[in-house]
């Protein structure tokens, strides 16, 4: 029974995600003793709980054995799954002699060893081939994975359609985007992160495209991060800056692509700046025509911007071109990102199609109201040639007016007419081609342009149904309204509006319906406003069959050509002494930029009335405007009359509201509404609201806010929202003018249930810019209770956070409270920075201290800058910190400098930029007190010369070398180590200072010390003598405590001084010159640390990394080490304690090697430059702790000098949670430094790699330990290299030697797909990654026979 029973048991059993061990197990039923084996079968499992693979084998085995099966392990390795991205990876594992540790069930001590099965020619155990179908089968069971073996061979027409014929979507691949899901309305994208998918440069000069990255160039004008990840690590296509002074286009083109649908949408991002490059241009090519779909000479705004186009309609082979032009003037640099198909692919063939909808002469199926719609919507044109269609009336403009000949202020047109115009449309609707005819309007804009149908009859009990497609671009104050004029006894003469849109609806041709019932004759009018440098435009009037003209045409009547405008308030009616687009109120005329600005001009708050707070009880909706154009809308709904619960949330009953709501168009799916332009708006101004929101199992509601050309996410309902009325309030804070609040939804209208979406109670509250609180002054914070004065700015998407401490995140005031928290990375962020800052505040005195704690942490972080801000004035940078400063909280002090007879009122602004990655920034206990404050303890002279005052003749000076045209000085900082840091320097030439003359530098006073402490400075003296540089202490008295006198040189140095200083004092750097041409004397980088000063490139980490260098290395990835301890929250892994405490709260240096990959190779720590020597002893602890040892960080120590580099001393390392020992003999002829370099020598994995007791000592051999077991690895590294190597070449061989004879065995046995009988991996496997571990598909899986 149980043999039967075998086939019961899952071939496949693994977690859905993560990367964890697998286990290959043979389970076969148990014989009876005795007897032979009886049948068996092969199983894996794997789990991310197991921490070996002993662990899963031991659980499984102990299931099958109680079930009467016998088990027997043939091996294992590791699989990485993830079902979101639906790829498996499996690594084939090498076991290390052929044994898997585990401990036996009657074993306490350490872990024994399972022998395995003999495992044939190599050292790792791949998953056997015969378990692939079922692993693939298993992965059919999780959401969106399914595979069918790829037999697709689809004809050229079928490729590059957007439509997946193939269930793998293969034969979409390299089709200008990669091969989507089948899902339906999936787009179709391209992210260039892993290809430039088919598209191709066709640029003829220097000036063209190619795929790129930010973290791949050191610097330059380009973006600092891609679109898609917002990161340095993210690819795009770019076109660099080119310095030829004649107009050059560079071109990136698409392949060949087929049939687009009627709906298709092109959406892409660029990224270029107004001075960067003269026009940028999207060109579509088919039949012989280039159209030109949207063209731009700027001004373009910062940062990634969106482009959407409708292409429309397109029969057979196209083309997309981007073009980027450049003259003389311009540099020429742009990016591409991130570039999607919307809803371009035609509908299939289908066997039967719903009830209802009509299937067309290619079998494919459309709804019924796509029917005789001026749309192919089927692909072959059988949708718009029906006998239905014959009884339409359409007038698509191309050879007159039709039945609209009754007009004023239209104009029949086509596109190459205007040109000039911006807004122009670039194509008509009928033929989609810019020699197709469109009526648009002529008229002013304080006119409207009137377009009047015949009279029809009386339409009775049928609809006379009216699709037409309109064109508003170019001005928000554009609109079209259709009216419905009726005659006769008893009928009403005054027009009344049936539709209206309003605004920017962008460059696209839009779809809409309107079906009219009359008992009486009537005639349909359009009237089109135009806007300042709007478009307003007509195309394909559809009337349906049941609109009857009357037989005998009459004149119009009276009072037709005067139709009633859009519905308006009396008190937004213009008096006539007030221009066009002002409001009149009283005797006032408010200009359009003071209205909705949320500060009240008029008595009656008349200019703040439709400003996006409303109960939607009226029918002007607060000013909120529908800009939808596909197949949903917003508008008002009675509550009583929908499947919308009609109760908030506070129970009480609903009148109307705001709600998602069917619509004609044929574009973008989601439902779109925007208020009135606003602003500007204060720092706590908010959106209190009510919503309903319902729909499975897609769709959406959320709020944007559009600024400055970009669309921020700021609200969305949550993805769990179960329906019902709720309130919510969003914090939308202060924003430039003009600014727009932006609804979009998206549901399921046809759903079960109560699907549906709706807004309702809309209130703006203080939003007036002048709006103050108590809290304002507030500046003194420790975020306990709020953020008390400090406001989030929302200028840009990436926003500090309040946030409680948890986990890696602890506060300073308590380690359990508040502080607030900069991650550059999330959420996903677009935007240069954010930005914490003040209101204006009034000056206390003429000087102010502001004190604060920081933290930047992390392998690259960015930068922290403190910012003093007055109206008219140039912003003065107080204060700043770039990259990680350790895994610990630091305080820092600025002193505000005030003019109290100027009245001027200040802010002060914390900013975070994002020029780095991975890590975070945090604030907390920020003080202001009177007075100024003590000097800093670290100062870099980016920002300021930190209060230090020059005497003397000669003068220091603050300076960069940006120009790269000093007269004097380093080339670079020491700060930066590039040409725009910054630095003091004194020129000691004799013109300048003769010989003996004093230049001095005295720093503002220090606060007295507790304990002894170390100074450090790095100096930098010209090639040429400069003199002497003196350092003195201030306290009582001065004392001289340093004199250097060295030859100079092309490298700064490290200087040290240790202080004691009972009260306040002063350090003085005094440039005594010795009267030599071309000489100077430079300073960078002080630092006061507690603690004695070390030995040069000494260093037990306790106070800092002791003149260590982290800096970042742009060619290798930008990645710094850091500095931390045991006890303090990371997340990041690090060493539980340091080696010269051995405790928790001992402190070390470490890299996370984690970060490394595409975008990084190595960090290093550079020492201080050293002296030549014949001999010294570098002595040094390590720690690296890696889980597996196919994930293999490297420890390296370099000696780098002007010669080059040399590898002294590497090691890899695997999970020891111990620190071992090395000591290396160096020598060199010329200034060097000591580089330690962390690197991969594997798969990248979280890991840390710590150093700790660093020991130079300069003239000394190094002496052997005594031997004992925490020693051993000193051995290693010193007497046993030779061996090791040795050993290392001998097992490489006899590895050599065993493949090739299995691979013989392998050849004769004829069963493994080795020379001609091996398959190609099928297409069907793209989405799963196997590597080189001898992973054989099946025949009976790859074969297309």
């Amino acid at each position: 029974m149980a043999e039967a029973d075998l086939a019961q048991i899952p071939d496949v059993d693994i977690d859905s995600d993560g990367v964890f061990k697998y286990v290959l197990i043979r389970v076969h039923a148990a014989p009876p003793s005795g007897t032979p084996a009886g049948e068996s079968k092969e199983i894996v499992r794997g789990y991310k709980w197991a921490e070996y693979h002993a662990d899963i084998y031991d659980k499984v085995s102990g299931e099958m054995q109680k079930k009467g099966y016998g088990c027997e392990c043939l091996g294992g390795g590791r699989i990485s799954h993830q079902s979101q991205d639906k790829k498996i990876h499996v690594y084939g594992y090498s076991m290390g002699h052929r044994l898997i540790t585990r401990r036996s069930p009657h074993q306490t001590g350490p872990r024994g060893a399972l022998p395995l099965g003999p495992i044939p020619s190599s050292l790792t155990m791949p998953l056997p081939g015969h378990l692939l179908p079922a692993l693939l089968l298993l992965l059919a069971g999780f959401p969106g994975w399914a595979w069918v073996p790829n037999h697709c061979k689809t004809p050229s027409e079928a490729v590059c359609n957007f439509v997946c014929d193939c269930r793998d979507c293969s034969d979409e691949a390299q089709c200008g985007y990669q091969g989507a899901s089948p899902t339906v309305g999936a787009p179709f994208v391209c992210d260039f992160e892993q290809d430039s998918c088919g598209w191709r440069d066709i640029s003829t000069s220097g000036y063209s495209w190619l795929r790129d990255r930010a973290g791949a160039v050191l610097e330059g004008p380009g973006p600092h991060s891609d679109h898609t990840l917002g990161t340095d690590l993210g690819w795009y296509m770019a076109v660099g800056t080119h310095r030829g002074k004649e107009v050059s286009t560079a071109a990136l083109r698409s392949p060949i692509l087929h049939e687009a649908g009627p709906a298709c949408e092109l959406r892409l991002w660029y990224h270029t700046a107004s001075g960067d490059v003269a026009e940028l241009r999207l060109e579509l090519t088919h039949s012989m025509e280039t159209l030109t779909l949207w063209q731009s000479s700027g001004p373009w705004g910062p940062g990634w911007q969106e482009l959407v186009v409708a292409t429309g309609r397109i029969r057979g082979n196209f083309q997309v071109t981007f073009s980027a032009t450049r003259n003389a003037t311009h540099r020429g640099t742009v990016a591409l990102d991130d570039l999607a198909f919307w809803g371009c692919g035609l509908p299939t063939p289908q066997a039967r199609c719903l009830p209802g909808h009509h299937h067309c002469q290619n079998k494919a199926c459309v709804e019924p109201h796509q029917l005789c719609d001026g749309d192919d919507n089927c692909g072959d044109g059988s949708d718009e040639d029906t006998p239905l269609c014959s009884h339409h009336m359409a007038t698509n403009f191309e050879t007159g007016l039709g039945l609209w000949d009754n007009l004023e202020g239209w104009a029949r047109n086509h596109s190459t007419s205007s040109p000039e115009r911006p807004a122009w449309p670039r194509r008509d609707h009928s033929w989609n081609s810019a020699q197709g005819s469109f009526l648009v309007s002529v008229a002013e804009p304080s006119a409207p342009a009137i377009l009047s149908s015949p009279e029809f009859q009386a339409s009775g009990p049928h609809n006379c149904s009216l699709v037409f497609y309109h064109y508003l671009h170019g001005s928000e104050a554009g609109s079209l309204q259709l009216l419905l004029q009726t005659g006769g006894p008893g009928a009403p003469q005054a027009p009344v509006l049936l539709r209206r849109r309003h605004g920017e609806l962008g460059a696209m041709w839009v779809r809409d319906r309107v079906d009219i019932q009359s008992k009486h004759p009537f005639r349909i009018v359009l009237a089109g406003q135009t806007g300042p440098g709007g478009i307003v435009g007509l195309d394909d009037l559809i009337l349906s069959d049941h609109c009857k003209p009357v037989l005998v045409v009459s004149g119009p009547p009276p009072g037709l050509w005067a139709p009633v405008p859009w519905p308006q308030p009396s008190s937004l009616q213009p008096w006539d002494f007030c221009e066009p687009g002002h409001l009149s109120c009283g005797d006032l005329c408010v200009p359009p930029e003071q209205l909705c600005d949320f500060q009240q001009q008029c008595m009656g708050g008349e200019d703040e009335q439709e400003c996006g707070t409303t109960d939607f009880e009226t029918p002007m909706a607060g000013g909120w405007e529908d800009a939808s154009v596909g197949r949903l809308q917003w508008g008002r709904h009675l509550a009583q009359e929908s499947r919308v619960p009609s109760t908030h949330a506070s129970g009480a009953a609903a009148g109307y509201f705001l709600s998602v709501q069917r619509a004609w168009g044929q574009l973008t799916a989601e439902a779109r509404v925007l208020t009135p332009a606003l602003g500007p708006s204060g720092p706590r101004c908010e959106l209190h609201m009510a919503y309903y929101f319902q729909s499975h199992p897609q769709g959406f509601l959320a709020l944007v806010v559009v600024e400055d050309g970009n669309r921020e996410l700021v609200w969305q309902v949550p993805s769990s929202s179960s329906g019902g009325w709720k309130v919510d309030t969003v914090l939308l804070g202060a924003r430039h003018r003009p600014f727009w609040l932006e609804f979009v939804g998206l549901v399921d209208l046809d759903g079960p249930g109560h699907q549906g979406a709706g807004v309702d109670n809309l209130i703006m509250k203080d939003c007036s810019p002048t709006a103050t609180s108590e809290t304002d002054t507030e500046i003194s914070c420790n975020f306990e209770r709020d953020t008390c004065g400090w406001h989030i700015s929302h200028l840009t998407d990436s926003h500090w956070h309040r946030m409680e401490s948890h986990g890696p995140g602890y506060d300073h005031t308590t380690g359990r409270g508040y502080f607030m928290l900069l991650d550059p990375t999330d959420p996903p962020a677009r935007g240069p920075g954010a930005q914490l800052l003040t209101q204006p505040q009034v000056p206390a005195g003429s000087r102010e201290c502001l004190s604060f704690w920081y933290h930047l942490h992390g392998p690259q972080i960015g930068t922290l800058r403190l910012v003093m801000r007055r109206d008219g004035e140039v912003d003065t940078h107080l204060w700043s910190r770039s990259g990680t400063h350790g895994n610990r909280w630091h305080e820092a002090w600025a002193t505000l400098h005030h003019q109290l007879d100027s009245g001027t009122k200040y802010q002060l602004l914390f900013e975070g930029l994002r020029n780095g990655y991975h890590g975070t920034m945090a604030l907390d206990d920020v003080a202001v007190r009177p007075g100024p404050c003590w000097a800093p303890k670290r100062c870099s002279f980016e920002d300021s010369a930190c209060g230090f005052s020059t005497r003397g003749q000669g003068l220091w000076m603050r300076q960069t070398n940006a120009t790269g045209h000093t007269a004097w000085g380093p080339r670079a900082d020491h700060t930066t180590e590039t040409a725009q840091g910054h630095y003091m320097v004194v020129n000691t030439s004799p013109q300048a200072l003769p010989r003996g003359h004093i230049a001095s530098l005295t720093s503002e006073e220090h606060r007295p010390l507790a304990q002894p402490a170390c100074l450090t400075f790095w100096y930098h003296l010209s090639l040429q003598n400069p003199g002497t540089l003196q350092v003195h202490v201030e306290e009582a008295r001065r004392r001289q405590v340093l004199s250097i006198s060295a030859h100079g040189g092309f490298a700064w140095r490290l200087g040290s001084v240790d202080v004691q200083a009972e009260q306040a004092w002063r350090v003085v750097f005094e440039a005594v010159a010795a009267g030599v041409e071309h000489s100077y004397i430079a300073l960078d980088d002080l630092l006061l640390q507690d603690g004695p000063c070390p030995r040069p490139a000494s260093c037990d980490f306790e106070a800092g990394l002791c003149g260590w260098s982290h800096l970042p290395w742009p060619s290798l990835g930008g990645y710094s080490w850091d500095w931390s301890s045991g006890d303090t929250p990371s997340r990041y892994p690090q060493p539980s304690v340091d080696h010269t405490l051995g405790t928790e709260a001992g402190h070390f240096a470490l890299f996370e090697t984690g970060v490394l990959g595409p975008g990084g190779r190595a960090a290093w720590l550079r020492s201080q430059p050293l002296p030549p020597t014949v001999v010294s002893c570098l002595r040094f602890w390590y720690h690296m702790g890696f889980p597996e040892h196919f994930y293999k960080g490297e420890l390296r120590v370099l000696l780098s000098s002007a010669q080059g580099q040399l590898v002294l001393w590497g090691a890899g390392g695997h999970l020891r949670h111990q620190w071992l020992e090395s000591r290396l003999e160096v020598a060199s002829t010329e200034e060097f430094q000591i580089v330690f370099e962390a690197t991969l020598g594997g798969q990248p994995a979280l890991g840390p790699i710590a150093l700790d007791d660093i020991e130079y000592l300069a003239g000394q051999r190094c002496q052997l330990p005594a031997p004992s077991q925490g020693d051993a690895a000193v051995a290693t590294s010193q007497a046993t290299v030779p061996a090791v190597v040795g050993g290392a070449l001998l097992l490489l061989v006899l590895l050599v030697l065993l493949a090739l004879v299995g691979r013989h065995w392998l050849w004769k046995k004829g069963d493994c797909a080795f020379g001609a009988k091996r398959a190609a991996a099928a297409p069907g496997f793209d989405n799963i990654l196997f590597n080189a571990d001898g992973v054989i598909l099946p025949v009976s899986v790859t074969n297309d026979q």
